[in-house]
């Protein structure tokens, strides 16, 4: 802090050696203007990153508002606006602690003046004051605040000094449409015409007398006036933007009128701060799209970018609300290319292209990501509303699979192959044991069929007859008690309970099954949906990508009726319409949504213009309603009324999914052919076996008999 008061005491020093004050007349202006600046300043920007911005290097003003800074500033820029927006030379810019010492030229230097010209690491609010002065110069200071992006910043304090002629020019210029707090100094004509001769008799001395200490200049007078008529002439108007006074529109008031004798500033009434409470019927500009539950309406016409007569949804009862507390009305109008914005080469389109604009003061509901949030104030108002995959409701599995299904495939295959190794195992031991001691030969048909016949718990006679052999087969037969008894008890519960198929979940479910197909609607594809996909680097969102078709809902739904198919649709959508046109009395449909919602982004809201000045207050009342849960209530209250409004709107011509297990009144589940149908097709299998074996058995023995 002490290198920054340094630093302004040093560039103080540079301002006044450069033109000596002069006159005690014109330097009591001087010095009324800038203890009123210093009451802001000291009131309302202590700490705050403070800009000054003057016409010329030679303004007394300047100096005046520069001494007075001292401690308040965390960090500084004093710029002189018409080199600038010239971009010749910038002349003496002054920015950082302790010193001065960039020099920048050209376009370059305009550049790295605007990348720092409001941002410091260490402040949190920013303070501008524009000396106009030399009104000459007016133009450039307002064109440098268009280039510099001050209506970004619409929470910058913004102390203009200039001549009353100026006031509604400056407070109601372009670049400033979205600043909320802006003061005007407007000083008397009559002063004016002292600066003008105090400049010229400075200059003079300056060219006479270099080098002279700023105190050898003070007391100087250029005009020796009566002191009553210098009062008179030294009045100081003090006018405020005001943003919605004007029937909602922006105008300029008067706040105070300052003398000599009395400089003080009216702090508590200087700034409106009440003005974002009433509006004053001030109209919000809207561009929309359909998508219920946030955004419903009908068109009034057929033409592009028409008003709408709004439909219950979130946003309109949130219009509702902030008409009611802020006083103000909504313009409506359908998004003319129906889109929510694509960017090439920093330019938007559609709705993102309104804001980048600034046709519109709000949009929604959308989403956000890097590049929409560089033209946009993104506000969070929703629940996110996520993707669903709607496929075949699940179905009974086939019947006659009933006998294999208790194990899983590799189940099969492991019980499978124990059969063979313990079987040729046990004939294994048999072969070296009857080496050994000389004893009845076991045959691997044998054992094979004893392993075989063990687990169907009818072996037949144990053909072994060492120690070592009846070893093996305990420990056969007790690996068969355990699996037998897993086989019987599963098959029970799959002969009694029908299966069901696994309708797919996820993604990746998708990618996983052989000769399904997938499809989206052709709206869906649009925004952050469509950078989702494109953008995404797991290679199972690009399969889906690549293989996914875009079509209308009732051809997909009449698609994933006929099985092997999936539709990918939001959930808030696609709930409505399949529980409302899609479901019978008792609430029944052949389709299945899954429980695994895929989050496409993270949030959903409106848009606000860059530099909105209404953001803040908006973003304070859907808070509000956010955190009483009000927002869910209503989302909940909307979906329900919808599923109801169109159901009895809509035709009731589709068929519902049936069970075919036969119910009774006892609860019983009766065992028929079809639970059964599985071990018949066993003992055809099998006697298809035994004659294909007899048959060549018997061509065998033919071609094998002696002729």
């Amino acid at each position: 802090m002490v290198a920054l008061k340094n630093y302004i005491k040093a560039m103080a020093a540079i301002v006044v050696n450069a033109v000596p004050l002069v006159s005690q007349e014109v330097g009591g202006i001087d010095d009324q203007v800038g203890v009123m600046v210093g009451q802001v300043v000291e009131r309302h920007l202590t700490g705050c990153h403070l800009v000054l911005i003057t016409t010329s290097r030679h303004s007394h003003v300047s100096s005046s508002i520069i001494r007075r800074w001292n401690g308040d500033m965390e960090a500084g820029v004093i710029v002189e606006a018409g080199p600038v927006t010239s971009q010749d030379q910038l002349d003496h810019l002054l920015q950082g602690q302790d010193q001065l010492d960039h020099l920048l030229q050209g376009q370059d230097q305009l550049d790295h003046l605007l990348q720092g010209l409001w941002t410091d690491a260490r402040t949190t609010c920013r303070g501008l004051v524009l000396d106009l002065t030399s009104n000459n110069n007016t133009s450039h200071i307002l064109e440098f605040l268009e280039m510099s992006g001050l209506w970004k910043l619409p929470e910058t304090v913004v102390i203009a000094i200039g001549e009353r002629a100026g006031v509604r020019a400056v407070l109601l210029h372009h670049s400033l449409r979205n600043t909320v707090h802006a003061l005007y100094l407007a000083l008397h004509h009559a002063f004016y015409l002292a600066l003008h001769h105090a400049s010229v008799y400075a200059i003079q001395v300056a060219l006479h007398t270099a080098s002279l200490h700023i105190s050898s200049h003070f007391g100087t007078s250029v005009a020796q006036r009566p002191k009553k008529q210098a009062e008179s002439s030294s009045c100081v108007l003090v006018y405020r933007r005001c943003l919605y006074c004007n029937t909602g529109e922006p105008d300029v008031q008067l706040v105070h009128r300052c003398f000599p004798t009395s400089p003080t500033l009216p702090m508590d009434h200087l700034f409106h701060a009440e003005q974002f409470h009433n509006l004053l019927g001030h109209k919000i500009k809207f561009s929309s799209m359909i998508f219920f539950p946030y955004m419903d309406y009908r068109s009034n016409n057929n033409e592009q970018g028409s008003s709408v007569t709004l439909v219950d949804s979130l946003n309109t009862r949130l219009f509702l609300d902030f008409a009611r507390r802020l006083n103000v009305s909504f313009e409506v109008q359908e998004q003319p290319e129906h889109s929510w914005g694509v960017e090439k080469a920093g330019k938007f389109s559609g709705m993102m292209g309104q804001l980048q604009r600034e046709e519109i003061d709000v949009c929604g509901p959308l989403a956000p990501h890097n590049e929409r949030i560089k033209v946009m104030e993104f506000l969070n108002v929703y629940k996110a509303d996520m993707m669903k995959i709607v496929s075949l409701k699940p179905t009974s599995l086939p019947q006659h699979l009933s006998p294999i299904r208790p194990f899983s495939g590799e189940l099969w295959v492991a019980l499978l192959v124990s059969v063979v190794a313990w079987g040729t195992t046990l004939w294994l031991q048999q072969r070296v044991w009857q080496w050994s001691v000389v004893g009845l030969r076991v045959e691997l048909s044998a054992a094979l069929l004893y392993s075989w016949g063990a687990l169907l718990q009818t072996p037949p006679t144990v053909p072994s007859v060492s120690s070592s052999g009846r070893v093996l087969v305990g420990t056969w037969l007790v690996f068969c008690v355990v699996m037998i008894t897993g086989y019987s008890s599963s098959l029970m519960a799959h002969l009694t309970i029908v299966g069901k198929t696994t309708p797919p979940e996820t993604f990746e479910d998708l990618v996983s099954r052989d000769n399904w197909k997938w499809g989206i609607e052709s709206y869906i594809l649009n925004g952050v949906v469509i950078l989702y996909f494109t953008k995404h680097s797991d290679p199972v969102v690009k399969e889906i990508y690549r293989k996914m078709e875009a079509l209308t809902i009732t051809e997909a739904l009449e698609k994933v009726k006929k099985g092997g198919y999936s539709f990918l649709s939001m959930n808030y959508f696609i709930s409505i319409t399949v529980a409302s046109r899609y479901a019978d009395k008792y609430g029944q449909t052949p389709f299945y949504i899954s429980k695994n919602e895929i989050a496409l982004f993270i949030s959903f809201g409106l848009g606000f213009r860059k530099g909105s000045p209404l953001f803040p207050r908006v973003e304070q009342l859907v808070q509000r309603l956010e955190v009483s849960g009000i927002m869910q209530h209503w989302t909940d209250e909307l979906v329900a009324k919808r599923v109801r409004d169109e159901k009895e709107a809509a035709q009731q011509d589709h068929s519902v999914l049936l069970d075919n297990t036969t119910h009774h009144d006892d609860g019983q589940v009766k065992l028929g052919i079809q639970h059964l149908q599985g071990a018949f097709y066993i003992i055809i299998l099998g006697y298809s076996v035994a004659l294909l074996t007899l048959l060549g058995e018997n061509l065998a023995h033919c071609c094998s008999s002696p002729q």
